[in-house]
């Protein structure tokens, strides 16, 4: 069953308000609307709150993105770790881009031709959800050349050489990685190869306008008031959801002036630690679903929440940790290691890399450090062990025992989480047998 994590949202002040408008006022004679949501109970309230809050998350995205400048169809090429949303990868140099196609226009992106390192074009629809990805593992006959993005059932004349994607949504997002590795000058080179260019001249969205928030604080039941306008802007493709938009609709009808806007995500934390309906193992969390969520709506908005545009497994798996193997959460303030058995190394659970991040609990951005050091890899040159260990180092200061590749520094005062990185995910990390070691706090 979906999780309840809006316990009380409209059963307490606000419902009230909502439902009793008008004293004398018969059931018969209240708006459909109203009437619906005082048969709500608080667990169809917490789901439909979950359920549009992974719209929203997309839809502040997109606003912030177009306020920075973006246009449609053109592709952005970030510098190495300028890029602004929750938990980035800064292993990759990123590309991005909102794209629109329609019946009589496609998006034509060219490939370079790149071994040796990993780049994926990820497609993905405005629930955070991935459609497609352009690599050499989806496309191995022909991973480089120009691929045509098209709308399913589009009629257009191609060239042979070109070859047509199609999505079944008008408009997505597109995140472009491409592996930084040792030499980041080729990995930009390769990264400014890639370009866009349109066929036809599709007409762009407006786009939707719903509220901003902080995710330092989320919004109540005001979320609902923009039910209309995120929903009507884009369809859901997961068969199986609609009543919980039908819910979310006629909550925000029926809530005209809400008085208790504070308890609206009251249970958010409940879920967060196993990212919905994952599993926590050593004090890392690794969820159930990712990239594509089918039912499990719960996930897919807290991973929209901590960490938007997550690929799909064949591509990467994320680990997460928020606290140390003791279960007491992770803080600048002490001082923590990760051993890795010999025969248990992270490269053996990847195709192409691992890494580690750390980023604040509450924004999901990376610590700033006087080393503009935010994550550990084997580009960091991290030493092992005489038994042919690894062991990795969490600390304000570095350990006088780390070697400096293995050591990653988290500022005193801050919480933090980790997230852990597998690209190209193997054996364990792919089936999910395998979990990090636990982190060790050193006394």
């Amino acid at each position: 069953m979906p999780a309840k994590v809006v316990r009380s949202v409209l059963l307490g002040t606000a419902l009230a308000t909502a439902v009793n408008v008008g004293a004398g006022v018969s059931q018969s004679q209240k708006p459909e609307a109203v009437r619906s949501a005082a048969r709500m109970s608080d667990q169809d309230v917490a789901d439909a709150w979950m359920y549009l809050f992974a719209r929203l998350l997309v839809l502040r995205q997109q606003q912030s993105d177009f306020r920075e400048g973006f246009k449609w169809n053109e592709l952005v090429h970030r510098k190495p770790g300028a890029v602004d949303w929750p938990n980035p990868n800064l292993d990759v140099a990123y590309s991005e881009a909102w794209v629109a196609t329609d019946e009589n226009s496609c998006t034509v992106v060219t490939v370079p031709k790149i071994t040796g390192r990993y780049y994926t074009v990820q497609f993905l629809n405005g629930w955070d959800e991935t459609l497609a990805n352009i690599n050499e593992r989806v496309f191995p006959r022909r991973p480089a050349g120009a691929f045509a993005v098209c709308l399913r059932g589009a009629s257009l004349q191609l060239p042979a050489d070109v070859k047509r994607i199609d999505l079944p949504v008008r408009h997505s997002r597109v995140l472009l990685r491409v592996e930084l590795g040792a030499d980041w000058d080729e990995a930009v080179r390769l990264q400014h190869q890639f370009t866009f260019r349109t066929t036809g001249s599709p007409t762009p969205p407006e786009i939707p306008v719903t509220p901003a928030f902080d995710l330092e604080k989320l919004p109540g039941v005001e979320a609902f008031d923009a039910a209309d306008t995120a929903l009507d802007s884009e369809p859901d493709l997961n068969p199986g959801l609609e009543r919980y938009a039908s819910n979310a609709r006629a909550i925000g009808r029926a809530v005209k002036d809400p008085v208790e806007r504070e308890r609206a995500h009251a249970d958010f934390a409940k879920f967060g630690p196993a990212i919905g309906h994952g599993v926590i193992v050593n004090g890392w969390a690794r969820p159930a679903v990712v990239g594509n969520y089918d039912l499990d709506y719960v996930a897919r908005t807290l991973i929209a929440y901590g960490g938007i545009w997550a690929n799909v497994v064949p591509e990467v798996l994320y680990y997460r940790a928020s606290t140390d193997g003791d279960g007491a959460r992770l803080t600048g303030d002490d001082s923590y290691t990760l051993t890795f058995p010999k025969d248990q190394l992270p490269e053996s659970f990847a195709s192409y890399f691992w890494s580690v991040i750390a980023v604040d609990s509450t924004h999901f951005r990376v610590l700033p450090n006087p080393r503009n050091r935010f994550l550990l890899n084997r580009e960091t040159n991290p030493r092992y062990n005489q038994d042919g260990s690894l062991t990795l180092y969490f600390a304000a200061v570095k350990p006088a025992d780390a070697p400096d590749g293995n050591w990653l520094p988290t500022p005193k005062g801050s919480a933090y989480r980790l997230t852990f990185r597998f690209y190209g995910p193997i054996d364990g990390v792919a089936n999910g047998t395998y979990f990090p070691p636990p982190l060790v706090k050193r006394r």
